[in-house]
């Protein structure tokens, strides 16, 4: 049996198909599983030995893509056309992973309807459309829908997976296995859900009285860099930053000992929920219960998290309106009760 999966969107949404993928291999452990990922996003799943094998595509915006992009993505969708799928299913709701479904010419090819539904074109591409409201369940549970319908899978998806066995350790100037630290994630690309520069520079101050070390990890783009860099100075070396340098199986493995991890919704926190860290999450932009973490001890920091039906952004507002009233005594608060988490941790 051969099985494709398309979830052509973020680095941090890889990690939330990792359960299905879980699932699927404890239903059908002599399945071939395939997995179609965004290029360049595909590296956070090196510790989900559940797929055989990982094919990609160019990002989705025209402008952004090169010459070599479309030739790679056009021998992504030939290999596909050529291998022989028993099932096929869309999980990302774009046109571009329905047409990697539709190329599989899989006997039995599953989608959600989509947002706000899939037009007569799409409808008569698969074979099973799964047409529940999914706005009110994690985004883990809507994927979970159709595989789960279509493959006879358990009821409850698993938690999110990055193997133990494909961490790696990262060079810290201090003994991570036997010294308690603490992680803290800052940077994300989204304006709109970043907090202020002055906020976090108060709170780490705040978390060094009860946490012995942080360590501030960041992406390799300089201006994280930079804003990781700055987020250290004066603190001594009870605070460093991976400077963009670890990969996300050295996060993995800081985060698999951290005492806890406290930052905005991005991909380093649903990396934390896969190695069962503690979490302290900012929420502003991100609705809270499609995007939190996913079955791990957690606090979502969300006074202002947007609801279902709102708009991301506010009309002619600032980005991060809603992050702005997220205040340091929220996080710090959400940081003491998530420290003490650690101890009585029981995985679910």
């Amino acid at each position: 049996m051969r099985i494709l999966f398309t979830k052509l969107r973020h680095i941090g949404d890889n990690l939330l198909v990792t359960p299905i993928m879980v699932a699927t291999r404890r239903k059908y452990p002599d399945a071939e599983i395939w997995l179609a990922v965004r290029r360049s996003t595909e590296g956070i799943l090196a510790g989900c030995s559940e797929i055989d094998r990982i094919v990609t595509t160019a990002r989705p915006e025209e402008t952004k893509r090169s010459w070599s992009d479309k030739v790679g993505d056009f021998a992504t969708l030939s290999l596909i056309a050529r291998t022989r799928f028993d099932y096929a299913f869309e999980l990302g709701d774009n046109d571009r992973g329905r047409t990697l479904v539709a190329a599989s010419m899989a006997p039995v090819r599953g989608a959600h309807r989509g947002e706000p539904g899939l037009n007569a074109f799409w409808q008569r591409a698969f074979t099973d459309i799964v047409p529940a409201e999914r706005s009110s369940m994690h985004q883990v549970e809507m994927d979970y829908i159709i595989p789960k319908r279509v493959l006879g899978l358990p009821e409850e998806p698993p938690a999110l997976r990055f193997d133990a066995a494909a961490t790696r350790p990262w060079g810290a100037s201090f003994d991570p296995e036997s010294e308690e630290f603490a992680v803290l994630h800052a940077a994300t690309r989204w304006e709109s859900k970043s907090w202020p520069f002055d906020r976090w520079r108060a709170t780490l101050a705040r978390l060094l009285e009860f946490t012995p070390r942080v360590i501030v990890s960041c992406g390799p783009g300089t201006a994280e860099r930079k804003e990781a860099e700055a987020l250290c100075s004066g603190f001594g070396d009870r605070v460093a930053t991976t400077g963009g340098k670890a990969s996300w199986g050295q996060l993995a493995w800081l985060l698999q000992r951290a005492r806890y991890y406290v930052g905005v919704d991005t991909a380093a926190m649903h990396l934390a929920a896969a190695m069962q860290c503690p979490s302290v999450t900012l929420f502003g932009q991100s609705i809270p219960g499609q995007f939190g973490p996913w079955r791990c001890p957690h606090v979502m920091v969300a006074p202002a998290g947007r609801k279902v039906g709102e708009p991301s952004e506010k009309p002619g507002g600032v980005p991060n309106y809603r992050m702005l009233s997220i205040g340091v005594d929220d996080v710090v608060s959400a940081c003491v009760r998530a420290s003490a988490m650690k101890s009585g941790l029981s995985h679910s």
